[in-house]
């Protein structure tokens, strides 16, 4: 295989290593500003991650009104939702416990933190594990049976102006919600505190 030859490849290695720039800089490498998202004294996680679904949302919207996306080109990954559900959950108690999810456990191991390698070090053995035990958990499949493969508008049978008005609404809530927390518990967590790890 040529890389040079190979558009996608060197698109998706050039953008995974900007995005990991970002988490640096942004302070998402570290596990102390993850684990106070839990504690909700620092909403710069949720703010982020929500203020990148909707310009992803705006912008595939306007692009495909524009013609620069063909309509329903785009694929859309069925999902389980049970297994889903069960599977955030876990992920989430992974993330609380270990301060990292597999995004930032990446960053915080390009920055020279020994935890991260530890945690990265389980999330790649849990993975083996289950990868090895898959096909011998016969109920797994089965869980929450209802899957989907559309969008969000095919599936709540609602418009996708609309959809994108209440995303929009939403991510304000979440930015005036996540300001009174961290005023009321003394957050977000800095740049200092990130570095050195004081929360802990």
């Amino acid at each position: 295989m040529n890389l040079l030859h190979d558009a996608g490849l060197v698109s998706g290695l050039f953008l995974g290593f900007l995005f990991g720039y970002i988490l640096e800089n942004a302070g998402f490498g570290s596990p102390c500003k993850l684990t106070a998202q839990f504690r909700l004294s620092d909403w710069s996680v949720f703010k982020v991650m929500f203020t990148a679904i909707v310009i992803a949302a705006l912008g595939l919207h306007f692009a495909t009104m524009l013609g620069w996306v063909e309509d329903g080109s785009f694929y859309v990954v069925p999902a389980t939702l049970g297994a889903a559900a069960i599977g955030g959950a876990l992920l989430g108690i992974g993330f609380a416990i270990g301060g990292y999810c597999p995004g930032t456990s990446v960053v915080g191991l390009f920055s020279g933190r020994v935890d991260a390698l530890v945690f990265l070090a389980g999330l790649v053995g849990g993975t083996w594990i289950f990868a090895e035990f898959y096909d011998r958990i016969d109920w797994l499949p089965s869980l929450g049976k209802v899957s989907i493969g559309d969008t969000l508008p095919e599936a709540l049978g609602l418009s996708e102006g609309l959809i994108l008005l209440i995303l929009a609404i939403a991510a304000v809530g979440v930015f005036f919600l996540g300001a009174h927390f961290e005023r009321r518990l003394r957050g977000p967590v800095t740049a200092e505190e990130a570095t050195n790890g004081s929360l802990y």
